[in-house]
């Protein structure tokens, strides 16, 4: 049994974990980077070990010095929470090769599901809808425009091998493909080490939806729901709501088979989300990519069906059969989770990092606050720019949005800029009150 966890992390994920663990009575220990040496996590955590400077390369990436430190302190399990190692299948099998139980998938699923080429050869042929587009990898500029002139412009370039909007771009025209091309796989290369890219039909105003999955190692799936993402700005998330505003019971009940469908095509084995894009004109879904691990924004699903997902993860990790039949798991009400980022929102979303002046959080029915940061901390330079997570539930959409305005005036953040602001203009939209926002939304309302 896991007595013992490494969390192979930082910020808030870090310190969600090690209270998971200690209500579950296993020992936690994070490993922090020089800069990382005030933080929450290292002051909550029951052993913390320094594993290099602040660059992610030289620390949280660096996972020979995560597994020494691991193997020195006698941990059972590492958790790697979300970025950083998390989709790393490398970094899953090295754990094996230590004795050390990986909290996520195992290793062949987040390599088959990591790229995204494979992960939708994977799911069409499970019987999974995915969008039009290349059959694997597009390697030349002329296959490129071959593929574009059968599906019909406009298409997307993607990465395969990465996210988060880089090695990413529309195209509307063939005359703009060569460039387009070739600025993708530059992209890709930089940011993932991998320029392999591939081409899908680009759908107009799409909703984001993903469903929560979980699987086991018994071969047993079952979906939480949806929960709808379609709230961003650089491909990168803002705010999600569950449910969706948008789908019907059917389309709900649909949508959740295909991701089931789709995980345990690829023998998925710990919590994941199954990405689609949504037709709003059409009302069709298509997968887009499955995330191997556990989400940002897996508060929502949790306050939703009271399920905990990271002690699910722990469990799972340990062997246990997933103690919920599909039909045992319900939804109730309704939730939102605001991302609170220290960054300037009417400055292109920049960064702002810098030291947290005072810090006072809401509270009342309803409301949960996720954060790895306290008065007088200094948040660094070198990493993602989140200070918090604001949940919000509700009996109704309705009562969300007017808890949601109350609690996001309550949240007082000195001495850097934050997204709070953003978030109460989005709550006065006609669109976003509607519940009919796109994933255009901010470009059309904010630009």
């Amino acid at each position: 049994m896991i007595s013992k966890i490494l969390i192979a992390n930082r910020g808030e994920i870090a310190v969600r974990i090690i209270r998971a663990a200690r209500e579950m009575g296993i020992k936690s220990v994070v490993v922090y980077s020089e800069a990382d040496r005030d933080s929450l996590a290292v002051q909550l955590a029951d052993q913390s070990v320094c594993i290099g400077p602040p660059p992610v390369t030289e620390s949280y990436l660096f996972y020979q010095n995560i597994l020494a430190a691991a193997e020195s302190l006698k941990v059972d399990a590492i958790h790697p929470g979300y970025g950083f190692l998390a989709e790393n299948a490398s970094f899953a099998e090295a754990c094996r090769a230590f004795n050390i139980k990986f909290i996520g998938p195992n290793p062949h699923a987040i390599s088959q599901l990591g790229d995204k080429a494979t992960a939708k050869r994977i799911v069409k042929n499970a019987g999974v809808p995915v969008v039009p587009g290349s059959n694997g990898i597009i390697t030349e500029i002329e296959e490129a425009k071959r593929v574009a002139n059968e599906i019909g412009y406009p298409i997307i370039i993607k990465a395969s091998a990465g996210g988060g909007g880089r090695g990413m771009r529309i195209v509307y025209q063939e005359k703009d493909i060569d460039n387009a091309f070739n600025f993708a796989a530059t992209e890709a290369q930089q940011a993932f080490g991998d320029s392999s890219v591939y081409i899908e039909k680009f759908i107009n105003d799409p909703k984001h939806i993903e469903i929560q999955i979980l699987g086991d190692k018994h071969k047993n799936v079952v979906h939480l729901f949806e929960r709808d993402c379609s709230v961003q700005r650089r491909h990168q998330k803002l705010i999600e709501e569950s449910p969706s505003p948008i789908l019907n019971e059917e389309l709900r009940k649909n949508i959740g088979e295909a991701a089931v469908k789709a995980a345990k095509a690829a023998a998925y084995d710990s919590a994941g989300t199954v990405e689609f894009l949504f037709d709003t004109e059409t009302s069709e879904f298509y997968f887009i990519e499955m995330n191997t691990r556990i989400q940002v924004e897996h508060p929502v699903t949790e306050e939703l069906t009271g399920i905990d997902l990271i002690k699910c993860q722990i469990r799972i990790a340990d062997g246990d059969k997933i103690s919920y039949k599909q039909e045992d798991i319900s939804k109730k009400g309704h939730c939102i989770e605001f991302r609170i980022n220290a960054e300037d929102p009417d400055n292109n979303f920049i960064p702002i990092p810098g030291e947290i002046k005072k810090f006072i959080i809401p509270g009342g029915p309803g409301i949960r606050i996720d954060s790895g940061v306290y008065q007088g901390y200094k948040i660094p330079p070198f990493y993602d720019s989140m200070v918090a997570k604001l949940i919000v539930k509700g009996e109704t959409r309705k009562e969300v949005i007017n808890r949601a305005k109350r609690a996001l005036n309550e949240f007082i953040i000195e001495g850097i800029k934050t997204t709070i602001p953003f978030h109460l203009k989005v709550l006065q939209t006609k669109e976003f009150l509607s519940g009919k926002y796109s994933t255009n939304f901010i470009e059309k309302i904010f630009s």
